[in-house]
């Protein structure tokens, strides 16, 4: 027995000889030291935690090569690779990990929204329960700050650039005919159903590298990448009815959407100042289609629909109303994928595909247009590591665009052009801390209607200034070659571009959003034309110009009341150009120069309902008073609307909802239409452009069919 203890005892010294102590210090980037760090040999149970100093020290048994690792919640795990007996005495500083909630964002010039984004100004369902909004999703962004209030119109005019300077994206692939076609002083709608989309990142300038064609600014839209459930939704309104539905299986789903909208009962019920021939009728479908594979995921996204509908409106200088007929046809498609290559490797690649066709009837005039688009995009991004991370790819647009026009003195004229644009992208996140992060990036446009290449740089930088506030810088120059009713007409021109400036500061504490941001843009190559319209036999050129700059206001407000979520937004627009026939530097006709927006939505648990409304302010555009010298030298007054809805739970799957916009009857104005010949006295007599109807009245009811027997439309009003 002594034996055998005398054994265990020199064994046990010689184990005690054979282990080497590994010490040191854990210190943050500005040097206070790190408490409850897990420190370990990678593979080994030795190991210990540092103390209140950031200290550590504890004993091994391994020999050689060894890997020490230190890791603490909020900060990057530190690999120290090297021979055990030098790992005494270490000073270990820990670097902020940039992926935390915390970390800074990159955020100017861009309200993103849905459910991953860090900063959402707006979430998912705020796109069809604004008030104003009659659940279109340009509409409700038209309550954010940096867009201008054109009423008569419903596009997005954005920082002093027109509709056409706005480009939107499905899964990151152009859609060429986003609105539905519609007449004068009657707003066009976007064309697609909020319904399926669950991400919308809205850029008013400054945006990625990646994103071109776009002079003002891009809105992303993100289809749902995966249904929580089977269900389906019906819905009854009083302008159509709709029907939705997704099916799921373990590795894929499908939805889909259906409606059809027609306003001749609407008609029979209110007056309008159009005198309908034939009512607006829309039906329109779209589908989703999900598959799951090992590395990655495919969506296939399809939408179809047609309108038609035939009118007279009054003209001063006709004695007979003026006709108005039209059809049109429209198809996208769009399929992309998105997958990993290994663990710092990623790709998405996608297509789309569009078919329009137009056919219009304007008093005894026969136009047809008929457009086919497509774009291809492939995108590569490496993550080096938590702080750099790499994004370059190409893409490839092709639009083939053709028209006739015949009237009394025309016979099938034809009009049109090829406009193939190739382009390549490079853009690099590099975060130094995470208070501290930059985005830089080059994008090359060949055009090859113009045998042109364009270069364009992009910048921003954004630096946490507290621990909820950041500011952040943007610049960028873009490019954007002509509309369609230029290029028809002359190929001979080159892109217009524009240069962004932009300053911003947010403010995200929970549950509040404060934004402040000052921008200025300058505008080059803008097309010119010689004549009151641009017409075939017009001489253009890019010797146009003009600037934009302003500041925009934002704040979101839902914790200071209970079941309240309010937002208000304001922008200063200050803008001029020379293009078109404008002899001058002028104030374009869509430009205001204030806008304001209250959105309030209040749920009233008593009466099982939600209650909202929605208030815009606009100062006055310009139009030209031919009773003055000059263009563009009057204003119309300014622009109100309050909007209201209510939505009542009838029970856990139905609901009753109700709007109405401009509750109080505002008499808008959108400009004036003047005779063109003066009268007796030498004055142009004129009469007010005001919309089809000054008020509009919504009752749905909204049923929805789930396996949970709890899910509703709600978010969808």
């Amino acid at each position: 027995m002594k034996k055998l203890s005398l054994i265990f005892l020199i064994f046990s010294a010689l184990q005690s000889l054979a282990q080497t102590t590994i010490s040191g210090k854990v210190l943050s980037g500005d040097h206070t030291p790190v408490e409850g760090a897990n420190v370990y040999l990678e593979g080994t149970y030795s190991g210990t935690t540092s103390d209140a100093n950031g200290f550590f020290e504890f004993n091994a048994s391994d020999e050689g090569i060894q890997t020490l690792v230190i890791s603490y919640l909020s900060f990057e795990t530190y690999r120290l690779v090297t021979e055990i007996n030098k790992m005494q005495n270490l000073v270990i500083l820990l670097r902020e990990d940039v992926n935390n909630l915390d970390a800074v964002v990159l955020s100017a010039g861009t309200f993103s929204a849905g459910d991953n984004s860090k900063v959402s100004v707006l979430k998912p369902l705020d796109v069809v329960t604004t008030a104003s909004a009659l659940g279109d999703f340009v509409g409700a962004l038209q309550t954010l700050p940096g867009t201008t209030t054109v009423a008569e119109d419903g596009r997005l005019f954005v920082r002093g650039g027109d509709a056409n300077e706005t480009q939107i994206f499905i899964d990151g692939i152009r859609v060429f005919t986003p609105y539905a076609p519609t007449t004068n002083n009657a707003p066009t709608r976007g064309r697609y159903s909020p319904f399926l989309f669950d991400g919308i990142t809205f850029s008013t300038g400054g945006y990625s590298a990646e994103y071109g064609q776009a002079l003002s600014s891009v809105l992303l839209l993100n289809t749902i990448d995966e249904p929580d459930q089977e269900k389906t939704d019906i819905g009854i309104m009083s302008v159509g009815a709709s029907l939705g539905n997704t099916q799921k299986r373990d590795r894929s789903s499908l939805s889909f959407n259906v409606s059809y909208i027609n306003l001749a009962p609407y008609n029979a019920i209110f007056t309008s100042r159009n005198n309908w021939i034939k009512p607006f009728e829309t039906a329109s479908g779209e589908s989703v289609y999900r598959k799951k594979t090992n590395t990655g995921l495919l969506k296939i996204y399809g939408a179809f629909d047609t309108t038609q509908f035939e009118l007279t409106q009054e003209d001063i200088n006709l004695e007979e109303p003026a006709y108005f007929k039209l059809n049109n046809k429209n198809l996208y498609f769009n399929a992309s994928y998105k997958g990993l290559i290994n663990e710092s490797w990623s790709f998405q690649t996608g297509l789309s595909y569009t078919n329009a066709i137009n056919r219009l009837n304007i008093i005894k005039s026969s136009i047809r247009d008929h457009e086919n688009s497509v774009h291809a995009k492939l995108k590569f991004k490496k993550r080096f590591n938590n702080r750099f991370k790499l994004n370059f790819g190409g893409e490839y647009f092709l639009t083939d665009f053709k028209e006739n026009y015949a009237d009394e003195s025309i016979n099938n004229a034809n009009y049109g052009f090829e406009n193939n644009i190739a382009a390549t992208f490079a853009e690099a996140d590099y975060f130094i801390s995470e208070n501290l992060a930059f985005k830089t990036g080059i994008r090359a446009d060949y055009s090859a209607i113009f045998d042109r290449l364009n270069l364009a740089p992009r910048v921003s930088m954004a630096y946490k200034t507290s621990k909820n506030g950041q500011l952040s810088l943007a610049f960028g120059k873009f490019y954007q070659n002509p509309a369609s009713i230029i290029l028809k007409y002359d190929q001979d021109l080159k892109p217009e571009n524009t240069n962004h400036y932009i300053l911003n500061y947010q403010y995200n504490a929970q549950g509040k959003i404060f934004r402040v941001e000052g921008y200025y843009k300058s505008y080059n190559n803008l097309i010119k034309y010689d004549s009151d319209l641009a017409v075939y036999n017009s001489h253009y050129t890019n010797g146009g110009y003009g600037f934009a700059r302003g500041v925009d206001l934002f704040w979101r407000d839902n914790k200071s009341v209970k079941n309240l979520d309010y937002w208000l937004s304001y922008s200063f627009l200050d803008t001029e150009r020379n293009y078109k026939n404008y002899l001058q530097p002028e104030i374009p006709p869509y430009a205001n120069t204030h806008n304001l927006s209250i959105v309030g939505k209040y749920w009233i648990n008593d009466w099982r309902s939600q209650v909202g409304f929605t208030f815009a302010l606009a100062s006055g555009r310009t139009f030209t008073n031919p009773n003055l010298p000059g263009i563009l030298n009057d204003k119309t007054k300014g622009y109100s609307n309050l909007s209201i809805n209510w939505a009542y739970l009838v029970s856990s799957q139905k609901i009753l909802y109700a709007s109405i916009n401009n509750v109080l009857g505002s008499k808008n104005i959108n400009g004036y239409q003047y005779s063109n010949s003066p009268d007796s006295q030498g004055n142009f007599n004129r009469r007010a452009l005001r919309p089809s109807a000054d008020q509009f009245f919504f009752v749905g009811f909204f049923w929805t069919i789930s396996d949970d027997k709890k899910s509703n439309q709600l978010d969808n009003l």
